[in-house]
């Protein structure tokens, strides 16, 4: 007989009622099932997160709740301490891993307990029925548990345990808008949930059950009592020694007051609105530096103007990492636009620039460590450059220069390195530049003539401890290392050492180099109308930069970079870790050699007579460029002139001269520094007179540039108390063509031919100069009144 037949007739001799409970089951299910599809469970992947930004170590610097206004961070089963995860289920659900998502011992339990003491004793819900509630919420109704229940089957059809109880770390309420464990542990305890003590972990998995009434923060003699409870119960049930549970319990409960940490505001902002996916933003800051920071230039800016703010940038050499970053003095505080990242705001640097056009003119082969400069009057076009301290100083070092931050010098050798050279270096090495409407590299640039970013020059100064390479500041560990080539190692390190060999500075500054035994390099830059104070410093670890400002472009006169961004500096650099006794290892191709002025070659290699003035210099390879000459006028330069001599001591041309005529020649002082030079150098007594008998040499010299009308040292006091101030009436003579006349270093008008000036200087001292069309200059210093004495 066929197997269908034989089991058709055992169904037939079965009874009706043995045959319901077979097919109940059967039923049952597909009832379910048909539930299941009519009335789906919410389902976990539509809950948000909110974000953290946190530093090196994953403590939270900022916080960012997600679209509801809820705080709550994504977690693990591994990332929460293993003795949370004990007190929850021990306390909760000890047979999570067992029931189906519900457990009916447990439900009949509730219901004897509650109808023989008239109130809930314990609780008939498992933990999947808790996710359940959370996932769907429900009134507190026998239909409402009944869908409950329902829920919670459903909730085991489709995930796992871990699955569920990773949803129940996430979701649990810890009171206000506060959920999951991550969240509550870092806002209340200010930690990771991972680093939880056991009394700790027994607070946290008692808090769901009334999270108002035992918020740790405002009830904590409440939290206290609930987590004992837990305490006993995991050593009734032997989870946990009973010495574990002494000490656990000598712990008092007690939590931060719930305020949300604002560290590192604005790059917090700026990390969570470029990175779109990731719940916890680990960054590169470290927690200690930057909150040290922000406390001390908060209370550092309070003494400065109103409406006034200030930036820095902390930068670790080796690999780039920013320690610290504030954008602003006062984050919050309209008052001084402490909403604007003026760490990422485009600026005029003032000086700033200046370092990298040095060390970029050694390694063209321009000048060395040295060069003899000219800080006179100069015209290029329309632009007559005048410097930041009143007056023009001469004679001068590339490395005086530069550590005074003269203007005239740094824009005589970026006329000569080129402003589009210098431009293309810079943005090739990561900083970007931004030029006026229609503007290009210009002369002026090093002067402040453009705009650019303080964490991108913190970037571009690091180069000069990092061997001429420059590279992006890093924000993320796993941000890659983008390093860009801008200078060779030798200039890195001269001009590091340039501007580390500044003595110039304040006495605090020469006590923290004196204290700290280490290389620091610095620079300070002021932009036109006192708009932007900087102070970049460089030591073997550190790159710090600094900015003090009005974010609104309003000037603040007599705020620069000396007086209102050093003091940061020094500050800072005192505080950071690891910069005592480090020392920036120098190149063996740098070697310290002694040249000569005029000239500025190696004094092994020059004329003794030729050897005015003898200077140290830093050398690469030994190689020491001559001073140099100013574009297209080369009678003007430093020079080895060359002439003919005759019996009398007077110079002849080949066509005039007898056998007795010796050749002799002389080393020439930049025609523009005349003025400064002691008369046995200028030209006028060095170059002998030319022989009668001989029509004059293509170089001789023309008449003196001299400044009539008043002599160098005089002194002019008003005829009376009430009386006006002296009028000066001058003019020049000498010289060719136009005279353009300078007061304290600042252009005062223009003169031709006999022509003459009218000045009314003010009380002080004075340095008054006049440059004529061949770049011949002359210059007097007078005293109006007392001097300031």
């Amino acid at each position: 007989m066929p197997f269908v037949a034989i089991l058709a007739g055992f169904w037939r001799r079965r009874s009706r009622k043995f045959r319901a409970l077979l097919l109940a089951p059967a039923v049952l299910s597909g009832a379910l099932l048909l539930l299941d599809f009519i009335f789906p469970p919410p389902l976990p992947g539509d809950q948000g997160f909110a974000r953290v930004v946190a530093d090196r170590h994953g403590k939270p610097l900022r916080f960012f709740a997600d679209s509801r206004g809820v705080w709550r961070y994504p977690v693990t089963r591994e990332e929460v301490s293993p003795w949370f995860i004990e007190a929850l289920l021990t306390y909760e659900d000890r047979y999570f891993y067992r029931h189906p998502g519900v457990n009916p011992l447990a439900l009949l339990r509730a219901a004897a307990q509650y109808l023989r003491n008239g109130r809930v004793v314990s609780g008939g819900s498992t933990l999947t029925m808790q996710v359940a509630r959370l996932l769907d919420p429900h009134r507190k109704t026998l239909p409402g548990k009944a869908k409950q229940m329902l829920r919670a089957l459903q909730l085991e059809w489709r995930f796992s345990k871990r699955d569920i109880l990773e949803l129940y770390l996430n979701l649990a309420p810890y009171g206000g808008n506060i959920e999951g464990v991550e969240a509550a542990s870092r806002l209340y305890l200010r930690k990771s949930a991972a680093d939880l003590t056991r009394a700790e972990a027994a607070l946290l998995a008692v808090l769901p059950q009334a999270p108002s009434r035992l918020r740790p923060d405002r009830h904590p003699q409440r939290a206290q009592k609930a987590r004992d409870k837990v305490l006993s119960r995991l050593r009734d049930f032997g989870v946990w020694s009973g010495a574990e549970i002494d000490r656990a319990r000598l712990e008092k409960v007690y939590a931060e007051r719930l305020e949300f940490p604002q560290n590192a505001p604005h790059l917090a902002r700026r990390l969570v609105e470029s990175i779109g996916d990731r719940e916890i933003i680990r960054t590169t800051i470290d927690g200690n530096i930057q909150r040290g920071l922000e406390d001390f230039l908060r209370d550092h800016m309070d003494g400065h103007p109103a409406k006034t703010s200030a930036a820095v940038v902390v930068v670790e050499n080796a690999d780039m990492a920013v320690r610290a970053y504030a954008g602003a003095s006062h984050f919050g505080d309209g008052r001084r636009f402490g909403y604007v990242d003026m760490a990422s705001a485009t600026r005029s640097p003032g000086s700033t620039l200046k370092p990298f056009v040095y060390g970029l003119a050694m390694d063209a082969g321009l000048i060395h460590s040295a060069s003899l400069l000219s800080d006179a009057p100069r015209i290029y076009g329309d632009y007559r450059p005048e410097n930041f301290r009143r007056g023009f100083s001469g004679p001068v070092s590339a490395t005086a220069a530069l550590q005074r931050s003269l203007n005239v010098p740094a824009v005589q050798l970026l006329e000569h390195y080129g402003p589009g050279r210098l431009a293309a270096a810079l943005e090739n090495a990561g900083l970007s530049l931004q030029f006026p409407a229609g503007g290009k590299p210009n002369l002026a640039m090093v002067l402040g003539g453009v705009g650019t970013r303080l964490d991108q020059l913190t970037g571009i100064y690091a180069a000069l401890a990092r061997g001429g390479v420059a590279a992006t500041p890093r924000f993320l560990p796993q941000e890659p290392l983008r390093e860009r080539f801008l200078m060779s190692p030798e200039a890195a390190w001269i001009t590091f050492e340039m501007l580390a060999s500044n003595t110039g500075g304040s006495r605090r500054w020469r006590n923290l180099v004196r204290q700290t035994k280490a290389d620091i390099a610095w620079k300070t830059g002021t932009s036109y109308g006192y708009r932007d104070a900087w102070a970049i410093g460089v030591t073997p670890t550190y790159t710090v930069g600094i900015w003090v400002g009005r974010p609104d472009g309003t000037p603040l006169p007599g705020y620069y970079g000396a007086i209102s961004a050093t003091p940061l500096l020094n500050a800072v650099i005192a505080a950071l870790p690891g910069n005592k006794q480090r020392r920036l290892a120098k190149p063996e191709s740098v070697t310290k050699e002694i040249i000569c002025w005029p000239l500025g070659t190696r004094e092994d290699q020059t004329k003794a007579e030729h050897c005015h003035q003898q200077r140290h210099a830093w050398l690469i390879n030994g190689g020491a460029p001559r001073t140099l000459p100013p574009n297209s006028e080369p009678l003007r330069a430093a020079q080895t002139f060359t002439f003919f001599e005759n019996h009398r001591g007077l110079r002849v041309k080949p066509g005039c001269m007898n056998a007795s005529a010796k050749k002799r020649s002389l080393a020439l002082w930049p025609k523009e520094l005349e003025s400064w030079l002691p008369p046995i150098q200028r030209r006028a007594q060095q170059i002998p007179p030319t022989a009668p008998e001989c029509s004059d040499p293509a170089a001789a010299s023309a008449t003196p540039l001299k400044i009539v009308g008043a002599s160098n040292g005089n002194q002019y006091r008003p005829a009376g108390t009430n009386a006006p101030p002296p009028r000066l009436s001058l003019s020049a003579i000498g010289g060719q063509g136009k005279r353009f006349w300078f007061l304290d270093g600042e252009p005062h008008g223009e003169t031709h031919g006999g022509g003459s000036l009218q000045l009314v200087p003010e009380s002080g001292r004075h340095q008054i100069a006049v440059l004529d069309a061949s770049g011949n200059v002359d210059r007097i210093e007078i005293v109006v009144g007392d001097g300031g004495n």
